[in-house]
């Protein structure tokens, strides 16, 4: 229940505090005096967007606070627990925007965000005005209201998880085909290709090693004659090796009478003989090696050669034809187990599409249920409102399948009669705008009874509407307002005398700036807002005579 708000600086309010209570509260006043502004700065605290134009002229900013008293097992309540926001069972919102356009949020004398405020006070406040009734009169809004009042929340959930499932199979299934596709397409191509990449078996460090040799063959001649004149110096009469073994015998004859002294240079002897006879060996294998084969180079050039245009052809390096040769026969062995994975992806597309498919039509056939009893609780109320031979039905088709989606294929739409012999249309074409508006509260009576405790704000539900009809709509306001408190701009009498509570929103002008004030009514200034409502600028003693009339028979 909204139990306060104060306002400061606000567009044409400078000052106010009202204190709210149960029950019908009523504002009225002449146009143009300032309800919307009143209702503006309730929106404000309730998450609307804020703008510089707020702040009233000549002040720095604008300031409005709205207190709901909220019961400790309420929506709300959840919501400020998740932000660590917890406290009395009373809510206090706050907004402040400055001349820059730049605004604060508080919830309980804490920061939050717009978003939050908005949140929070779609728990704790609905208003129905010009707008929702633009939102009843568009069908594609009709669904939701529906699921709204049937409590299907869960079921939607559901629905949209198993049709996110199904589209995602649905997705990989076509991928797989196309990608299979596109493969067969190329399979005689890839067969060829790894065929030639498997005759050849290139190795990843194949090209280093064929350059390497191949440099060495083509310059073989000048090597071995080389490792001839090598050969030469170490084995021919004058060379290293002869004239190690001469050094050897010369120290050996006198060695038994050096007393150990030639030891240290026979060893070193001894191992320069040995690393010359290694020396030799090595030459000559080496030489062996490059006079042994004279077609090597041409088989080492042709391999280097046919590595490097099969490199260029799959614009890679030799190094990675390896690699290439993996992948591509992994693309032939995909194409011939694709036709398994399709076949498993198929039947998976086809099992999610089932349990879309059963999940939708559950949530269909909650949604007729909630149909039934929501067209009986919305007729019930249609008498009341003086639309007695009016009828409402909710009609749900099936849409096509390219039209299904989260939340199931069921198309809602209300429709309505307004009379005898009069068929089923939709409300902007069947209903004309007196019926519309009571068309909507009894939505709206009827929608609020799924939505908890709620304080129920509407900005001229009666408009163009009067006499027995706008009293009809002000004893239901009032009947709703049992379970509810209800706030109605009114520009009614008949509505307005069925209040519980009375505030008058006026302006006045000086040669500066003009000023809207609201001032709670009693029993005699009532009866002259009551008068004037009836009689317009100049009240008489009989329109002060048909208020008390009218007062006496509401309260009767």
């Amino acid at each position: 229940m909204l139990a306060g708000l104060s306002v400061r600086d606000f567009v044409l309010v400078e000052h106010l505090d009202l204190e709210f209570e149960s029950g019908l509260c009523v504002l009225t006043g002449e146009t143009g005096a300032g309800k919307s502004i009143l209702l503006d700065a309730l929106g404000l605290c309730l998450g609307n967007r804020a703008s510089a134009g707020l702040v009233r002229a000549g002040a720095q900013q604008a300031d409005v606070t709205a207190i709901f008293e909220v019961p400790p097992v309420h929506a709300a309540q959840d919501l400020l627990k998740s932000q660590g926001l917890t406290g009395p069972d009373e809510v206090i919102l706050r907004r402040v925007v400055t001349l820059e356009g730049r605004s604060r949020a508080y919830a309980n004398d804490r920061p939050v965000s717009a978003a939050f405020l908005r949140e929070l006070g779609m728990t704790i406040v609905e208003v129905q005005g010009q707008h929702d009734l633009a939102l009843l009169l568009d069908p594609s809004n009709h669904r939701q209201l529906l699921d709204q009042y049937a409590g299907l929340e869960s079921e939607i959930e559901k629905v949209a998880s198993v049709f996110n499932a199904m589209r995602g199979a649905e997705r990989a299934l076509k991928d797989a085909r196309a990608e299979l596709d596109s493969a067969r397409a190329d399979e005689e191509y890839l067969r060829h290709v790894v065929e030639e990449l498997s005759s050849l078996d290139p190795q990843p460090e194949e090209e280093d090693s064929l350059a390497a040799e191949r440099t060495v063959l083509m310059h073989a001649e000048r090597l071995s004659q080389s490792l001839s004149e090598a050969l030469a110096a170490l084995t021919s009469e004058e060379g290293v090796q002869i004239g190690l073994r001469r050094a050897e015998r010369s120290l050996e004859r006198s060695q038994e009478h050096a007393a150990g002294r030639f030891d240290e240079v026979m060893a070193a002897l001894e191992r320069a003989g040995v690393e010359t006879r290694h020396a030799v060996a090595t030459l000559e294998h080496l030489d062996r090696e490059l006079t042994g084969d004279p077609a090597r180079l041409s088989v080492v050039e042709d391999r280097l050669f046919n590595l490097r245009a099969l490199a260029r052809k799959h614009r890679t390096t030799v190094a990675e034809l390896s690699t290439t040769l993996e992948t591509l026969t992994g693309r032939l062995a995909g194409i011939e187990s694709g036709a398994d994975e399709i076949d498993r992806l198929a039947e998976k597309a086809k099992t999610s599409r089932t349990a879309y498919e059963n999940a939708a039509k559950s949530l269909s056939d909650k949604r007729r249920a909630g149909a039934r009893k929501f067209d009986k609780a919305v007729n019930a109320e249609l008498p009341p409102l003086k639309l007695g031979e009016a009828a409402v039905e909710t009609v749900i088709e099936t849409v096509a399948e390219d039209r299904w989606g989260q939340e199931g294929f069921d198309h809602v739409a209300f429709q309505v009669a307004t009379g005898p012999g009069q068929g089923m249309g939709s409300l902007s074409k069947v209903a004309s705008g007196g019926e519309l508006s009571r068309i909507m509260l009894a939505f709206r009576v009827v929608l609020s009874r799924t939505r908890g405790s709620r304080t129920l704000i509407f900005d001229e539900v009666d408009r163009g509407i009067g006499g027995a009809i706008a009293d009809a709509v002000g004893a239901r306001l009032e009947q709703l307002a049992r379970e509810s408190q209800v706030l109605v701009v009114t520009h009614s009498p008949q509505v307005a005398a069925r209040g519980n509570h009375h505030w008058l929103i006026s302006k006045a002008s000086d040669d500066e700036r003009a000023t809207t004030t609201v001032n709670r009514l009693d029993s005699v200034t009532r009866r002259e807002e009551l008068a004037r409502m009836l009689a317009g600028a100049r009240v008489t003693d009989e329109a002060r005579a048909a208020a008390d009339s009218l007062v006496s028979e509401q309260a009767s």
